[in-house]
């Protein structure tokens, strides 16, 4: 069983994600961290991520990277965003993750593009959105809870910036499969939005005589 769970920054598809691999007991995959691994790579290779050259060089990480709580923050989201618009690095990341993918008894990957491009076929896809502005509240909300010093606006604008560049790249963008079961999350709570989203994916496996 493959459950794919798309949507933009700050939407709430990591928290879902997981709890939907605690839900039906399957192994999860945040493949944005794969990005953002790339991304914090190639500057620690000296390279700059808007060149697809330096970014495929980074794409080739050591596996202990993805570990480094650096990789949760804003300035590596950042990273990630644009190291992620090369074809060749998502080219290079795609085989990890349909492997994962194909473990005895399925798994939970959450990304930009795993209903997509990914894993097309998964037997449940949910894209999980919300408005810039409710994204940006929530993000702003979890920097400060981390005793950061940041802005509402910057966040905003970071977010649209990166939506901008997630929807626009050539190479996979962001984008709701056809089958996908859409939830915006914009005025849910966290326990709101996994019941749905648990209810949503038992719609799709019923229909599809898994469950």
């Amino acid at each position: 069983m493959i459950i794919a769970v798309d949507g933009p920054t700050a939407s709430g598809k990591g928290t879902i994600a997981r709890a939907l691999a605690a839900h039906y007991g399957l192994p999860c995959l945040d493949t944005g961290l794969l990005y953002r691994a790339v991304g914090v790579h190639t500057v620690e290779l000296g390279g700059d991520p808007d060149r697809e050259e330096d970014a495929f060089r980074g794409a080739a990480f050591p596996e202990e990277l993805l570990d480094d709580p650096e990789l949760r923050t804003e300035a590596s989201g950042a990273l990630a965003s644009r190291a992620s618009r090369h074809p060749v690095v998502r080219q290079a990341l795609l085989d990890r993750q349909r492997n994962f993918a194909a473990q005895p008894g399925g798994a939970i990957l959450d990304g930009r593009d795993i209903g997509t491009v990914i894993c097309p076929d998964a037997d449940a896809k949910l894209f999980v959105t919300g408005s810039t502005e409710a994204r940006a509240i929530r993000r702003h909300a979890e920097m400060v809870e981390r005793g950061l010093d940041v802005s509402l606006v910057a966040i905003t604008a970071d977010l649209r910036e990166r939506d901008a560049r997630d929807t626009g790249r050539s190479a996979a963008p962001l984008a709701c499969a056809d089958d996908a079961a859409l939830l915006d999350t914009s005025n849910l709570t966290i326990e709101e939005a996994v019941r749905e989203a648990i209810a949503l994916v038992d719609a799709q496996l019923e229909r599809h005589h898994i469950v």
